[in-house]
């Protein structure tokens, strides 16, 4: 049996983190980090019921979203799809405890702007294996929830922003070379941008004042723009016309999507509060403003209306209310997701977009859905300074500043890292192996 030196050495790598985590020294109740900490009596705990419930929720997206995707390609590719996405359940978590928390959410790394502290990346060495993330809660990141519960939500939100990115280069990618981009990106491109945007001194978030309640930016955005930099990367398939395979699986992930958004929305105001009901209202009605706003748009245009448009604009709703669940009133969730579906739908089915063979049309939805969500949360958002309606132009122009930079980062950002990945590993299949499908070449599987 020939086995490639790639997956010898990735199995041993799990080896060696697997002998690290147990010989790793604990140092929770170091007192320097004590400081940081509040104690258990400041735990609420209906907060706590609620964000453990949100996070299961949050966790449900993932194998939502391999249905989701999984019913919209061919039939000889719906295995490999569903388990790009399932298989970050696994990727993510390790990578999230070794490093990812503390890029994300450790002792900040930046610099100094006008006499102001601003943080582009945590120190990875302040929780290396969620040393001490523990029971207490954080004064700052967590005040009311044990430290390890945040630590664990956040992990559902990075697992995810990769799994969205299959969706570009389904039915051609090499799996083993999809896992390390999959790993690059959690640490180079997801991890800064979390860290800039969500935490207290983060650039993008502090300095331009960004508000981002549940990961327009930090989920959707980078997603979207990963996707695209892959779909130019990889290149277009030797088949580019499919047949989806089964539309009840598109059907069964968004309605599990939809569930689960309830989590990563109404959850990330990490508490059980009117913020939390609030984000929970706004994120059904934007999705059914959207869904009917793309159905109907879709006949306008003389197309049927069909199953897998509603799904989509269910989807895109879901996306373009996320940085502004808690900030917006319902009456202009509607209006979030009727214009997001329009212009969508119109970049989805542009000859520009046609250009390109972004399989599942990821871009279209979740990068264009989360633009469209900073911009109006940029207008509408409610709050001293926030927003457009609610601070003026200066206000708006710095949003619109750091979508540009967020825009460019991670585009060039997951760009760089295909072209590294692609250095070590081919990121194609075969032409054979594309023929053949990737069920059976990459996993010597079938429906």
């Amino acid at each position: 049996m020939n086995i490639e030196k790639r997956w010898i050495f990735s199995f041993l790598l799990i080896s060696v983190l697997s002998i690290v985590g147990v010989l790793w020294p604990n140092y929770t109740n170091d007192a320097k980090m004590a400081s940081n900490f509040l104690t258990e009596n400041d735990i609420n705990f209906a907060d706590v019921a609620w964000i453990l419930t949100s996070s299961c929720l949050v966790l449900l997206m993932t194998p939502g979203l391999s249905f989701f995707y999984g019913g919209m390609v061919g039939k000889k590719n719906v295995i490999s799809t569903m388990l790009q996405s399932f298989v970050c359940l696994g990727v993510v978590t390790l990578i999230w405890v070794v490093v990812g928390f503390s890029l994300a959410f450790g002792e900040p790394i930046g610099f100094m702007i006008g006499g102001e502290f601003y943080s582009v990346v945590g120190n990875p060495f302040t929780y290396p294996f969620l040393d001490h993330v523990g029971k207490l809660p954080h004064k700052e990141l967590a005040s009311s929830i044990p430290f390890m519960l945040f630590a664990l939500f956040q992990m559902k939100f990075a697992i995810i922003t990769p799994a969205i990115i299959t969706g570009s280069f389904a039915e051609r990618v090499r799996f083993i070379s999809y896992l390390f981009f999959i790993s690059l990106f959690v640490i180079f491109v997801y991890a800064p941008l979390c860290h800039s945007v969500w935490y207290p001194t983060g650039v993008i978030g502090s300095y331009f004042g960004v508000k981002d309640f549940a990961g327009g930016t930090v989920v959707h955005m980078s997603a979207g723009f990963a996707a695209l930099a892959g779909v130019l990367v990889l290149g277009k398939r030797k088949n580019k016309e499919h047949i989806p395979t089964n539309i009840p699986f598109v059907l069964l992930g968004t309605g599990m999507l939809w569930f689960g958004w309830f989590g990563f929305n109404a959850g990330s105001a990490l508490s059980a509060s009117g913020d939390a009901a609030m984000a929970f209202a706004t994120t059904t009605i934007a999705s059914a403003s959207a869904m009917l706003s793309w159905i109907f748009f879709d006949r306008l245009n003389g197309r049927k209306v069909s199953a897998m448009g509603a799904c989509i604009g269910a989807v895109v709703g879901l996306v373009a209310i996320t940085p502004a669940a808690g900030f917006v009133t319902v009456s202009q969730s509607i209006f979030f997701g009727f214009i997001t579906a329009i212009v969508s739908n119109t970049v989805l089915y542009s000859k520009i977009m046609r250009k390109f063979d972004d399989t599942l049309d990821v871009f279209a939805c979740h990068g264009v859905g989360g633009i469209m969500g900073m911009i109006l949360t940029a207008i509408f958002a409610q709050g001293e300074n926030a927003s457009l309606l609610h601070g003026g132009w200066s206000v708006f122009g710095h949003h619109m500043t750091a979508l540009v930079l967020v825009s460019i980062f991670t585009f060039v950002g997951a760009y760089l890292l295909y072209r590294v990945t692609g250095v070590f590993i081919p990121l194609r299949v075969s032409s054979e192996s594309e023929e053949i499908g990737l069920d059976r070449s990459q996993h010597d599987e079938s429906l």
